[in-house]
């Protein structure tokens, strides 16, 4: 690759000038790395596909979906789709609202045990092995 040529504009902007060869090798790096990364989406999607199809996982509400995109943890995101507050839900899985609002902030994680006591109070499918809830 040869040695670009930085031009300055007026306005302090900085431009490059680039041989042709040298700007169509990144071009197609580029391109190689986009495709590269559309496989990687397309072969998750058809992992979760799959997975879906086998009954090893579940389809989310589109209103959990949201919240998580938006920043909940699944289980603050389950619990309001269900339109419960943490108090509600806690007393229903038997915990206590303290160690709820720890698990829905991620500052811990909960037991096996717990996490199926709120995916029952909240008929929800938590999945165990996550690393975050």
């Amino acid at each position: 690759m040869a040695e670009p040529q930085i031009i300055r504009t007026p306005g302090g902007e900085e431009l490059v000038v680039l041989t042709r060869p040298d700007y169509d090798a990144l071009v197609a790096a580029a391109e190689a790395a986009e495709w590269d990364e559309d496989a990687e989406d397309v072969a998750i999607y058809d992992a979760r596909k799959a997975d879906l199809a086998a009954g090893r996982d579940h389809a989310l509400p589109p209103e959990v979906s949201t919240a998580m995109l938006a920043g909940d943890s699944l289980l603050k995101a389950a619990r309001k789709w269900r339109g419960l507050t943490q108090s509600e839900l806690s007393e229903k899985a038997g915990i206590a609202q303290g160690y709820l609002s720890d698990l829905e902030s991620g500052r811990r994680a909960g037991t096996a045990e717990t996490l199926r006591a709120l995916g029952a109070a909240l008929d929800f499918p938590l999945t165990i092995d996550a690393p975050e809830c």
